[in-house]
This record gives C-alpha cells, structure tokens and sequence, in this order.
C-alpha cells in the first residue's frame, strides 16, 4: 500500500482515508485542499500543478517519518494531484490517524505546513486576463521558467 502518493487522477477521499484506519486510533482527521476561484483578488480559471515525483514522494515520506516521531501511534497517508486541476477539485488530501483526536489534528495541521515548506511541487495559476507560474508552494521562490532551478530544489 502506498501511503505517500503523487497521482494525475482526481483523489478519492475515503482511499487515503482507509489507508490510515487501525484499531488503536480514536481519531482520524482529514485535510483536503481544494482549488479557489479567487486568489489575492484575482479569480482564478484552473490551476496546473507539476512536480519531481519522485523527490516529491521521498520528501512526503520524510513528513509522514517525521509526523511518526513526534505524535505517538500515528498513520500517515498523503495524495498529491498534479496536473490541471479546475475550481473546486481536490488538489491533496492529508489522512492521520491517532489514539487521541488532539494529536491527530495537531499532526493533520503540520503536514500540511511542512509539504508547502519542502515538497517540490509548484503550479501555475490561469486568471481571466494571464497566467504565471508562482513558483513554490509558499510562494516565496520565484520559478519564471515553470519549473525550479537546481539551487531551489537544494533549499
């Protein structure tokens, strides 16, 4: 079973979801993120998402190990879509499992911090009137090729 994923397909929830049910856990949370129509002021037609697949597993990997260390007794099971994606779609959804449902929200909540701090994936945003690449995922690098430099992934 792969609990770390990057998928061209739409998510199907209750999949990842099922990755992480195990009968020590009280609590499972979930975190889907969804496509906005409006971003900055800005509405938003699609967005392309792309990736280094397979750093991009090795480093959901490195969260879910992460996650694992700190919150005792915990399942981790991340997707990640990449390609075009309209408003609304599902762009990731984060599934952890805990003994205690404070730990599980509290692991769901850094997951998510950490893959938008050293997953590389990036996405181009579509807007009525242009597009641009906005580059990683807390949008503090800048990628006006479309995709990052060397030197980014390395950061």
């Amino acid at each position: 079973m792969n609990f770390y994923e990057i998928s061209k397909e739409p998510i199907i929830i209750q999949e990842v979801i099922d990755k992480v049910v195990q009968r020590e856990a009280g609590a499972i949370t979930t975190f889907i993120g969804t496509v906005r129509e409006l971003t900055h002021g800005k509405k938003t037609l699609y967005l392309i998402y792309e990736a280094y697949e397979s750093m991009a597993v090795k480093k959901l990997e490195q969260i879910g190990q992460e996650i694992k260390e700190r919150w005792s007794g915990t399942e981790v099971a991340i997707t990640h879509r990449v390609g075009k994606l309209d408003i609304t779609d599902i762009a990731v959804v984060i599934a952890v499992s805990t003994p205690h449902r404070a730990d599980a929200y509290e692991a769901n909540r850094y997951a998510i911090e950490r893959i938008k701090e050293i997953v590389p994936i990036w996405k181009k945003e579509h807007w009525e009137d242009g597009e641009e690449w906005i580059g990683n995922q807390l949008e503090t690098v800048a990628y006006p090729k479309g995709k990052p430099e060397e030197k980014d992934l390395n950061e």
